[in-house]
């Protein structure tokens, strides 16, 4: 169901009135209002708008929701009451508008389950598969309380990695924009110097004068290059799935950020698998749906060969013993687990610990990159100097001889 502004004229006292009607498409919406007595004026959907942007639903939105209902309903409120709490204590527009489709097919007679499912954009399969457990255990509080649990984790995980590249990027600012200023700045100088004193350029000063040359001459082209290697680089990645695999095996292969990467998604696919059990999931469909919470392609290839072996009566931790980019302590979690009958908890706990692991090399690589820049600025622009500086000096000292 989709929501639509409408202008409408009311046929009884002619008065023109604004409101929000939802239908799933705008002849429908016009015919819902000529049945309740209006003449359509105009109908248009709400979540169009500059360019056709939607109202995006952020991570915060979400697990505000979640949480909130989870605790509503764990106080024993009703679950159409909830949901009408929850709407109007939520901020965010986009939520706001899911949660009230969410309440309109619920009071319609459908589960939150079917309710929730119809926005697979907002709402992965993790969270549907934990919804539709819950109501089938009555645990449905406990369910979304483990939603919003480990959506905080996520985020706040994928936060500091975030964050750990931050430093790195606004060095390489740095770098591009001192370089930058050299050129334009300093190294046309150098070289009217050097015309004006009848003298030959050094090598690596022509380097650099042909460089800012090019560059002056040339930008729009530079510029316009540069735009459709991004814009294909961003197709490819975004739009294709060669494009999506080739950037999934990167993230856990590149040199340094790999291990982190793999630790992440393993991570993640123990806590999922976790929460699926615990909820009552069956293990197949928790081990399938904790494969593709990963969300990384590479690893849901390799993580899928171990369905077959479980699905023939293999455990858990048979299946994914050796398996490629599974690192050893979950299946050796899953071992003791499937030993005492507490495989849901063992797993927490392997994803307790590489969770740990992640938080300790973030800061390790945070601390690691500060000189690796460091070395590697000072090189670029010490050629740049190296290029300006010493020429200036070997002229003086040609006037001084």
């Amino acid at each position: 169901m989709k929501r639509f502004k409408y202008k409408a004229k009311e046929k009884s006292t002619g008065k023109i009135l604004k409101g929000v009607i939802q239908a799933e498409d705008e002849q429908t919406a016009g015919r819902l209002l000529i049945e309740q007595g209006y003449v359509p004026q105009s109908v248009v959907n709400e979540d169009s708008g500059l360019f056709g942007n939607k109202n995006r639903v952020t991570n915060k939105d979400r697990i505000m929701f979640t949480r909130q209902l989870s605790t509503l309903i764990g106080a024993g409120l009703p679950l159409a009451t909830s949901l009408r709490t929850v709407i109007d204590q939520t901020q965010g527009k986009g939520m706001k508008q899911i949660a009230e489709e969410i309440l309109t097919n619920v009071e319609s007679g459908k589960s939150l389950y079917e309710s929730f499912s119809a926005h697979p954009e907002v709402f992965n399969g993790v969270y549907t598969a934990l919804i539709q457990a819950g109501e089938a255990s009555g645990t449905l509080d406990i369910a979304l309380k483990r939603l919003a649990d480990q959506e905080e984790k996520d985020a706040a995980m994928l936060s500091k990695i975030k964050g750990a590249l931050v430093y790195p990027a606004i060095i390489l600012v740095v770098i591009i924009a001192v370089l930058a200023f050299m050129m334009i700045a300093v190294v046309p100088q150098v070289k009217d110097l050097y015309e004006d004193m009848g003298e030959e350029l050094p090598g690596l000063t022509q380097g650099l004068v042909n460089l800012t040359d090019f560059f002056g001459n040339f930008w729009w082209l530079v510029l316009i290059i540069i735009a459709a290697i991004a814009g294909s680089i961003f197709y490819f990645v975004k739009y294709t799935p060669a494009g999506r695999k080739t950037i999934d095996s990167f993230k856990i292969h590149v040199p340094i950020f790999g291990s982190l990467f793999r630790k992440l998604y393993v991570s993640r696919f123990a806590r999922t698998a976790e929460m699926m059990l615990a909820t009552g999931v069956p293990m197949l469909e928790s081990v399938q749906i904790a494969i593709n919470a990963t969300s990384n392609m590479v690893i849901e290839a390799e993580y899928s060969k171990a369905l077959e072996p479980i699905k023939g009566g293999k455990a858990l931790s048979e299946a994914f013993k050796d398996r490629e980019y599974m690192l050893p302590l979950v299946p050796q979690m899953a071992s003791i687990g499937e030993q005492s009958g507490k495989i849901d908890e063992m797993l927490g706990k392997a994803a307790q610990v590489y969770e740990n692991e992640l938080d300790e090399q973030i800061n390790s690589i945070s601390t690691m990159i500060e000189p690796i820049l460091m070395v590697i600025m000072a090189g670029l622009i010490g050629v740049v100097v190296g290029g300006t500086l010493l020429p200036i000096y070997s002229l003086v000292n040609n006037v001084a001889q």
